[in-house]
């Protein structure tokens, strides 16, 4: 019997990856349940974002393949370098930098037990 994998993407998220990838460290390889618990009560702007994407892959696994969230896991999260903005921020004496408004990309793997 071949191994059930359901994916579930988001892109350009408006968080800086590095941000992003503190709050996926902490629900990688946990159960889906769980980890919808744990992002709920997470006090980071990313968490909100990420728990989205957990639970369009139950909603997926439940809608295509009739599997129960309790019975879900994460088994692959990576987060990504999403399109960088380049904003100018001007400074004194008539010179310019640049402002890089850096963006995510979430990819979830999620298997059944």
């Amino acid at each position: 019997m071949e191994q059930k994998v359901i994916r579930s993407q988001s892109k350009n998220v408006q968080v800086s990856p590095q941000k992003m990838r503190l709050v996926a460290d902490v629900v990688r390889g946990l159960n889906v349940e769980k980890a919808l618990d744990v992002l709920k009560f997470m006090n980071k702007k990313g968490a909100a974002f990420l728990r989205k994407v957990v639970a369009t892959a139950a909603a997926n696994a439940k809608d295509l393949h009739g599997v129960d969230a309790g019975n879900l896991e994460i088994s692959k999260l990576t987060i990504d370098e999403g399109v960088k903005y380049r904003r100018p921020k001007f400074a004194s004496r008539g010179r310019v930098s640049m402002l890089h408004k850096r963006r995510s990309n979430i990819n979830l793997e999620v298997k059944v037990k």
